[in-house]
């Protein structure tokens, strides 16, 4: 019996690397092999399962010494190159169908093959308009430099979360990201640091650069940053960064998936201009050590203390680059229009008539109500009544048999549906909710408040919340989190293999950026991934069938999002008398509060 059932996992385990080899040579024209090679392809697992450069250098390299990891953007697998053959076969042997590495839970498969690809998700491409230079001082010059960072001086130095940090011609200020350009600091930046504009202007780089801001980063071993853009509108183009005492990785990455991992050595100079300064972040991970691909193979690198002399230029105006995405200057503007422009006719266009023509395949999508929501619906005691504002197909309203519940909706489309499972509905706006004052005792607000178009209309719409509520009754509120990985990748970003193909097709078909019928330009949101913008279009696609010839075709929607950041709903809540809040969480994907209405 243990014999046969040893087969039949074994013939269980040949079908899957059958499939996850054909999965590898339909995603990179990379044929596997039965012979034994110094290459090998983890076939089932990759940057989109949540696999890393590291996990991979830790497992496979205590078989022999690496070459090479290529990631491959997009893709559910990666390539790992060993020194000899007996390398790889050892790691084959030990790893194939045992280790298990990825989020799915699944044991990684491994398969030989001849080559690696070309092209990878960690190429040798820097992004355009990032310049390295090495060895830009020398180790006397640095020891001059260092010389500068005092972060026992209390009057220009601080400690961050993550390093010490000092600042010389403006403070640049990390509540804002910005600096206060109405205060410079006495000073400006240091005369000691003015051959590096001589010596860059030797080197023909540059004829004008000459910095009137100075951070200098002091980041011990395991200290990193998260990934950024510098604020447009704070500083001109381009961005320096001087790297002193240590050795560092800071990475680069792309809106479209491209990372690039770049090994800054001790005294390079990096040169951040155009795209690589305005459309890519950088940062570094917080970790104690690096590895590196050397002329002997990946080596690791112990980190040790690092400091970072990053040079600005602050900008006197208003940015105008191109990239309108991350700008800034660009999105305040457009921000500006919703406040002054008709936010109401860009929620009845891009809320209200979008729930009309998708309410039938929305409610096919929600039908689990979330745990949290339903705990807080089956803590009110008997007899008691609880209001649904913005209700959707009604899911929350079949949760506590023992209580009296009432939803209503603005879309007709999904309080029809309501009726129709005999509950208790009507239409109806938050804005003006058709109730008297403190005549229910709790009330949900769930995924609503964040498709209003400015704060004051949000504002409202949680005094409303407020004020329909007696003494002493509960509100809870969901709204989208523009961090959906604050804790975990959310739900939101985990969706299934065939839902990521198909944003990715509805991807290509939208434009980056979008007018609404109101006349407001606004972002297209990349549907599964993080939140750039605050204020965003969420593609919806819903399929048709046509009666004629039963064909099929897809037809988009933009719905409009307010994504909160941490702390803003929180805030906005503050604003409302006779509330307190009694706790504030954060719950797959979305910012949560719940209130209790209070005397004045």
């Amino acid at each position: 019996m243990q014999n046969e059932h040893s087969r039949k996992q074994g013939r269980k385990l040949d079908r899957k690397m059958k499939k996850s080899q054909h999965v590898v040579e339909k995603q990179t024209g990379i044929t596997c092999t039965n012979n034994v090679t110094k290459n090998l392809v983890i076939c089932n697992s990759g940057l989109v399962n949540g696999l890393s450069e590291d996990e991979i250098f830790q497992h496979f390299g205590e078989y022999g010494p690496l070459e090479k990891i290529k990631m491959m953007t997009g893709k559910s697998c990666a390539f790992i190159s060993f020194k000899t053959i007996d390398g790889a076969a050892r790691a084959y042997e030990s790893i194939n169908g045992k280790l298990n590495l990825a989020q799915d839970g699944k044991p990684l498969l491994l398969s030989f093959v001849q080559e690696l690809p070309e092209n990878s998700n960690c190429n040798n491409d820097l992004p355009p308009g990032l310049i390295i230079i090495e060895d830009f001082v020398t180790e006397k010059e640095e020891e001059l430099l260092l010389g500068l960072a005092c972060f026992d001086d209390q009057d220009n130095s601080s400690t961050l979360k993550h390093r010490q940090v000092m600042h010389y011609g403006y403070e640049f200020r990390y509540d804002n990201n910005n600096v206060d350009k109405d205060k410079p600091l006495p000073g400006g930046v240091p005369e000691k640091c003015d051959f590096l504009w001589a010596r860059l202007k030797e080197r023909g780089y540059s004829d004008h650069f000459q910095p009137d801001q100075l951070t200098i980063n002091k980041y011990q071993p395991g200290q990193g940053i998260p990934p950024h853009i510098d604020t447009h509108s704070a500083f001109q183009d381009p961005i320096l960064s001087l790297s002193l005492s240590s050795s560092i990785i800071m990475e680069f990455r792309h809106d479209n998936g491209m990372h690039i991992p770049i090994f800054l050595k001790r005294r390079s100079l990096l040169i951040m201009s155009g795209e690589s300064r305005y459309n890519w972040t950088h940062g570094i991970t917080p970790r104690k050590t690096d590895i590196v691909s050397l002329p002997s193979g990946l080596k690791v690198l112990q980190r040790a203390t690092r400091v970072s002399f990053t040079f600005r230029t602050v900008l006197m105006g208003e940015c105008k680059c191109r990239f309108t995405q991350r700008c800034d200057t660009y999105l305040t503007s457009s921000a500006n229009e919703l406040v002054n422009r008709s936010a109401s006719q860009l929620e009845k266009a891009h809320v209200h008539e979008i729930y009309e023509n998708i309410a039938d395949h929305f409610s096919d999508t929600r039908h689990k109500p979330w745990p949290n929501v339903v705990n807080f619906i089956d803590s009110f005691e008997l007899g008691s009544v609880l209001m649904d504002a913005g209700c959707g197909n009604g899911k929350y309203l079949k949760c506590n048999e023992r209580i009296f519940k009432v939803g209503f909706d603005s879309s007709t489309s999904l309080i029809s549906l309501c009726q129709e499972r005999g509950l208790h509905v009507f239409t109806s706006n938050c804005l003006n909710i058709p109730f008297r004052d403190e005549s229910v005792d709790g009330a949900i607000s769930i995924a609503v408040i964040h498709h209003l178009a400015n704060s004051e209309r949000r504002l409202k719409a949680i005094e409303e919340l407020v004020r329909v509520v007696r003494i002493n009754g509960r509100i809870l509120i969901y709204v989208w989190a523009k961090d959906q990985c604050k804790e975990q990748k959310s739900s939101y970003l985990k969706q299934d293999r065939r839902n990521r193909k198909d944003d990715k097709k509805l991807e290509d078909k939208v434009e980056k950026v979008a007018v609404t019928e109101a006349n407001i330009t606004l972002p297209v949101h990349t549907n599964r991934t993080q939140f750039q913008h605050q204020d965003v279009l969420v593609p919806w696609k819903l399929k048709e069938r046509n009666t004629e010839d039963d064909s099929q075709s897809e037809k988009l929607f933009l719905r409009f999002y307010h994504v909160f950041d941490e702390g803003e709903l929180e805030e906005l809540c503050n604003n409302v008398v006779n509330v307190e809040i009694v706790k504030t969480y954060y719950d797959q994907g979305n910012w949560c509060i719940l209130l209790k209405k209070v005397k004045k």
